[in-house]
This record gives C-alpha cells, structure tokens and sequence, in this order.
C-alpha cells in the first residue's frame, strides 16, 4: 500500500528535520557531555530530540501557507544560527531576559560581538536550508486541502511530542531537574517562547502610564551647612570576586583601598544584584520595589528620580552605555562631553564623564541645586566580550590581555587579566570623581557623597560560561555578587548625623540593589510613605 503524503509537507518536512538536529547542535553536544557514557548520551538525545522534531513540525504547520512559510521558516532558520553561534562562544541561553537585551541593544554592543565565526556559523547551520527553502516550488493546493495537510501535520508533530515525552518521562524530569539551562537550548523554540513571553508581559504595561509614587514627597529639614551633591555611579558588568576590597588576590581597587583607610569610604562586600543583565538591574536599581516584588519586571510605577525631582531637588543623568533603560526618561540627562583624548567615534572611555561636570550641574535649575542635587554616571565598566576596550593603553597594569572577542579561544590568565584592567579602571574613575567631590566639600559649595554599585557581574568561563545574562534562578554567584562602596564628607556625615563607625561594623551584613532606593531618599532628606527604613542601609547608623 503506497502512502501518499500532502504535497504541502514537502517543503516544510526536511526544514524541521534539519532544525531539529542540525539547527540544536549545541544543545545535543551539550546532552552528550551530560552522558556518563554512551549509552546514556545517546538516551538522553533521543528522549529530547524525539519531542524536539515533533513540535519543530507542529510550528512549521502553524506557519505552513502560501508567501507566508518561507520567509517565516527563513527566519527561524537564521535565528537557529546565530543562537547556536552564541550558546558555543558564550555558553548563552535564550530566555526572555536574554530576548530583552537583543531588543534593546545598540550598535556598539552589536559591533563588540562581531567576530569571523559569526558567518560562518550561520552560513553552516543556515545555508542548506534556506537553499532548499528557495530553491523549490511553492507546492499549489487549494485551500481546504493546504488546511487540511496542516491540521493533520500539525496533530501528528503533537502527538509525536507528547508520546515520546511520556516514554522518556523519567530522563527527561531528570534532565529538567537538574539542568534547568538545557530548556532555554531548543532552537528555535526558546527564540519564539521568549519573544512570545516578552511581547505578553511588557507590551501591556508600556501601553499603560506609570502610576505615580512619592506625590507626598517632602524634604526634611537637615542640619546647617551647604545642600547635598550626591552622585550615584551605576558600575557595569563588575563582579564582587574581582573588586580587590573584596579580598581579591590582586590589588585591583588601590584607590578605593587609599580612601577607605583614610576612614570615610565603606566598603559592602556582600551584595547582590536584582538581576544579571543590565535590562533588568538598572530599573530595579531605582525602583520602589525589592526584587521579590517585582522590581525585577518591566515597571509599572515611577522610580527614585521622578521622586527626587518631584520633591524639587535637581537630577541629572549622564550615560556612557547603551541608555538608561527607561530610568532617566523624565529627568535631564546626557551623553559624555566629546574628547579626542578619551573618545573615538562614539566610544567613550568612563572618564569623558567627568568632563565639564562643574558646567553641566551650573546649567541645572539654581533653585533645585540650592535644596540639593543628584547625579547619576552610568558607565561602561567592564562591559565584555571587548573588554580590551574598556581601558586606555597607560592604565593596562595586567598583562597580556586577550585581545579577542571570542572568548573561548582566550587564555585563562590573559582573559583574566583583561577583565581585571576593566576593574583597576573602574577604580581610577571612581577615584577622580571623589576628588572632585572632595574639592567641592572643602570649598563650601555642598556636602557631598558617593556610592557606587555595579548592575550585575560577569562569568569568565567558570564552568563553560562567559559574558552575563544566565536565568536569575540559577545564574551562578558570579553573575549575581556585585562590588558597592559608599563615601560621605565630613560635611554630609555632620548633616545626616551619620556614624561612621556603625556603619562601618555593619558593613559586613549582605546588601541588595534593593536598598538603593531608601537609602537615597534617606540621605536626601526625602519623607514619603514610599520610604521604607528597614531597606535603608544607612538609617541605623543615623542618630
């Protein structure tokens, strides 16, 4: 008996085969290393790739229509590539976080990434389908009998998924127990969920207008002497395992290790980010709510700088990375002043941010700097895989460095000392904005502070992985521990009744990007029923 199969499957078959085990290389040489032998790798794979196929092929006759498929099923085909490119250069998975920072990348960022691997990865694993996919005919049916091949190709790739799910239950309940990673490996699965997942949670909420907090805002009155200038340095892709007051073996922070000897510089080495890109950190950062609220979701409410300026106080925001991410939308804000020595093209060295500071805050609104003013640097820190680029040749003090973006084929030590320069540099910057916030104090001009406190960290190839961005859930402690020191002059210490000495001594208690947010306010002087003292790092050692 001859089987006659719908014509309409002719094209759309062979692409899923191809997805299914070509297009998911990553994620099959990934299960074998999983393997404690042959045998089970080769169960492993066949558990998985069975249901793989089966709901490849129910996608692909979900897509399966006349000047629609191919084009579609091209997409799909290309975005296998390039997320099997990135799972073997970074050990990346495809979750909706991930999916975030694809959407709101910039060219910079793009560029950082490019590397010759790139095509020819994508011509590998893309390129045979796509001429397969363009190269045969369209087949012609009517209507009803396409929608009925599809229906039918569409039940059959379901079932095929769901029984072989049932068959191999235990293997693969194991698999998902234990290696949580390996669902957001499905090519191109994870790519359509995480689309899917991102349109449905932050569509809705930015078609709606944030709801307003701290409209009850007041400044308190404080003691005598000249208003606040409190900057906030938002670090970038540093990790707290690096940051040399940590106990670090190499001295990568001497300048932090200078000012905090001389007494008024705290350094917090037990605090974690709200998450592990800068997508979802930098909101959090500056939002009302703790990560356990929800602060970790795209916001619904206003954060810490409408508030600061509701209350009258100046703010300003200045960027040197891929924006603000929605935080500085309703504040002054700003790139880095253009300097030859420092900048080249649109790339900035951190220290272009200092450039001009006394001018950009003399041009805010006098009657907001006279009840005080924030400023916020946002840097590019240690932002990879170019992490060579990161700092000037005269402040390279480890070396040799990796000069590649593909950092797999990077030697340990000299990816190491790579990431660590980014660091050292880091401490340079945060070093000259203290003593331009020095000069200020001692001048009279404003009782300044200081806390910096990076967004997320960053995995260096420990256990395979590189760059940042692994699920919350289970992202290692290098992506999730982060440097934070605080400094306050003698004069902000006088104003806010702070004591050194306690806060020294609780120093050591763990932290959050969920303290940011109180503790501003409460160094600001600011009182809203927003405020919450219990997150407000500073307030028991106000007296």
């Amino acid at each position: 008996m001859k089987i006659s199969v719908p014509s309409s499957w002719r094209l759309v078959l062979p692409v899923a085969l191809w997805l299914a085990t070509v297009g998911n290389l990553p994620l099959w040489q990934r299960l074998v290393s999983l393997g404690e032998s042959g045998t089970q790798a080769a169960g492993l794979v066949l558990a998985l790739g069975l249901p793989v196929l089966g709901a490849v092929a129910a996608l692909l006759f979900l897509l399966n229509w006349p000047r629609v498929f191919r084009p579609l099923a091209s997409v799909l085909v290309v975005v296998s590539a390039f997320n099997s490119h990135f799972m073997w250069q970074y050990s990346a998975v495809i979750d909706p976080t991930m999916m975030a920072n694809v959407v709101n990348t910039d060219v910079r960022e793009v560029r950082d990434l490019l590397s010759w691997a790139l095509p020819l990865t994508v011509l590998g694993i893309a390129g045979p389908p796509l001429w397969w996919l363009w190269r045969r005919p369209q087949p012609v049916q009517g209507w009803w009998p396409r929608l009925g091949g599809n229906a039918l190709g569409l039940v059959l790739g379901l079932v095929l998924a769901l029984v072989s799910v049932l068959g191999g239950y235990q293997q693969l309940a194991s698999l998902a127990r234990n290696h949580k990673p390996v669902r957001y490996m499905i090519n191109p699965l994870n790519s359509v969920y995480a689309m899917a997942r991102l349109g449905a949670e932050q569509l809705p909420r930015q078609a709606m207008a944030l709801e307003s907090i701290g409209e009850d805002a007041a400044l308190l009155a404080k003691g005598e002497g000249p208003a606040p200038l409190f900057v906030v340095v938002v670090g970038e892709t540093a990790r707290a395992q690096n940051w040399g007051l940590n106990g670090y073996a190499r001295n990568t922070t001497p300048a932090m290790a200078r000012w905090q000897a001389q007494g008024d510089l705290v350094n917090f080495p037990h605090v974690s980010s709200c998450g592990t890109n800068t997508q979802v950190s930098v909101p959090c950062m500056f939002s009302p709510l703790t990560r356990e609220q929800g602060g970790d979701k795209a916001p619904t409410q206003e954060n810490l700088l409408d508030v600061l300026q509701r209350v009258g106080l100046a703010v300003l925001w200045l960027d040197n990375q891929s924006g603000c991410k929605g935080v500085c939308a309703r504040v002054p804000n700003d790139r880095p002043t253009p300097d030859p020595a420092l900048c080249e093209g649109d790339e900035c060295f951190d220290e272009a941010l200092l450039k001009g500071l006394d001018e950009r805050l003399a041009a805010l609104d006098p009657e907001r700097r006279a009840r005080g003013t924030v400023l916020v640097l946002h840097l590019m820190g240690s932002h990879g895989p170019a992490y060579y680029k990161r700092t000037p040749a005269d402040r390279k003090h480890f070396l040799p460095e990796c000069t590649s973006n593909t950092l797999s084929q990077c030697a340990p030590d000299a990816l190491v000392n790579t990431y660590d320069n980014t660091i050292a540099y880091t401490d340079h910057v945060l070093d000259s904005t203290l003593q331009w916030l020095q000069k200020r104090a001692a001048s009279g001009q404003a009782s300044t502070g200081l806390i910096f406190m990076s967004d997320h960290g960053e995995s260096l190839g420990e256990n395979g992985l590189y760059l940042h961005g692994v699920p919350y859930a289970f992202a290692p402690e290098q992506q999730t521990r982060v440097p934070m020191v605080a400094w306050f002059s003698p004069a902000l210490q006088q104003r806010n009744k702070l004591h050194m000495d306690c806060l020294r001594q609780r120093a050591s208690q763990p932290y959050s990007h969920d303290n940011l947010f109180h503790t501003l306010l409460g160094v600001m002087g600011v009182q809203t029923r927003a405020y919450e003292a219990g997150l407000d790092a500073l307030a028991p050692c106000v007296r």
